[in-house]
């Protein structure tokens, strides 16, 4: 298993402006190669490859006195990027999909670079992480790295540096034998809403926030672009968006904790909430809920802790009777199922919680027969 580990940084003026510099080099190497896979295609309808890019960097750090202070591994890593996002595209072009070829990355739009071997160029140590061609810079590492380090991101966000740590700490450990299980269906009246009627208020993080960046970004809008009065509204902006940001994931995290360590069995809906967020009135209200991130947390956390977490369509979840099965269509805006056939009357979240419980237990049996036998 893999485990990612995130510190905060604290450097020094010199330092922060060396990593300032070593993240614009990065940047730099990624749009230059960009431009030649580009030049490349438009001149001769030829790819490059990313061994040829690597090739390429040998002789131009010669030449280069920015490149030759890169890390050779970290530059490799940054190529190996942008290999990635060709590969991805082209991917999509085979799908069918909206293709979206590979962008030049501007000045903030371009936030880490990675060591991906521990040791070569980047060193996490207690309480301090050594950096080639910058030093030693002071980390607080509020709880140990698990596990061997195999490689080390150093990543900037709203001003603020940080070192992620990624680890193997070993094989997951065996599932749970306790008989605790529970569905839940993720909503906006409520965040979640379990088979056993529990709900989790829905903090709205994102629209507690709204005046202030509504505020911030018009005062934004108002600066001459390029000015040094826009960078420090943007950078406003941007610190009030990592900190709605931050206690999104933080309660995320802590729902997520709470429910693993209660029940050995999760079953919830696999939902696809990109398709989903384009619907103009809820799109926002969808965003700010954050459920995408909150099932991968969830879905982690299971794994680490022995709990089986399982997915299943969410189709014809609220509309079934979780009593009798009968099909019960009711709008969105209708909060309370009501069945005619059997008289059941529960929360609508928690009906499709009960249907999405026994959907995946359903999903389950083979598995747990096999293991049985």
């Amino acid at each position: 298993m893999i485990k990612a580990f995130k510190y905060r940084l604290y450097p020094n003026t010199a330092q922060v402006r060396e990593l300032e510099i070593m993240l614009e080099t990065h940047r730099r190497l990624y749009n230059e190669c960009l431009a030649q896979r580009k030049e490349r295609y438009e001149t001769a309808q030829e790819s490059v490859k990313y061994t040829q890019q690597s090739a390429w960097f040998k002789s131009a750090r010669g030449a280069n006195d920015w490149y030759a202070r890169l890390n050779f591994s970290s530059a490799q890593a940054t190529m190996r990027r942008l290999d990635k996002a060709f590969q991805a595209f082209f991917q999509r072009i085979k799908t069918g999909d909206k293709p979206g070829y590979p962008r030049f990355k501007a000045r903030g739009r371009f936030d880490s670079w990675t060591y991906p071997a521990h040791g070569d160029g980047a060193r996490l140590l207690d309480g301090k992480l050594r950096l080639q061609h910058i030093g030693v810079v002071r980390v607080r590492q509020h709880r140990p790295a698990q596990g061997t380090i195999k490689t080390v991101q150093i990543k900037i966000e709203a001003g603020k540096w940080f070192v992620i740590a990624s680890c193997e700490i070993g094989d997951a450990p065996p599932p749970r034998t306790e008989d605790t299980a529970v569905g839940i269906d993720v909503g906006l009246e409520h965040f979640l809403s379990t088979d056993q009627g529990e709900h989790v208020d829905n903090p709205r993080y994102q629209k507690e926030a709204w005046r202030r960046l509504r505020v911030v970004g018009r005062v934004v809008s108002r600066k001459k672009k390029g000015s040094r009065n826009r960078g420090k509204a943007v950078s406003k902006l941007r610190s009030i968006h990592a900190r709605v940001s931050n206690k999104r994931r933080d309660h995320h995290h802590k729902v997520a904790r709470d429910f693993v360590s209660r029940y050995a069995f999760i079953a919830a809906e696999s939902l696809t909430v990109k398709n989903m967020v384009r619907n103009r009135r809820l799109s926002r209200s969808i965003s700010d809920a954050g459920w995408s991130q909150f099932l991968n947390i969830l879905r982690a956390k299971a794994e680490s802790a022995g709990s089986v977490f399982v997915e299943v369509p969410p189709q014809g979840t609220s509309q079934a009777c979780s009593g009798c099965g009968a099909v019960v269509q009711k709008a969105l805006y209708v909060r309370q199922h009501r069945c005619p056939e059997c008289g059941l009357s529960l929360q609508r979240d928690v009906n499709a919680a009960r249907n999405i419980l026994a959907r995946g237990q359903a999903r389950m049996e083979p598995v747990w027969l096999n293991v049985a036998h």
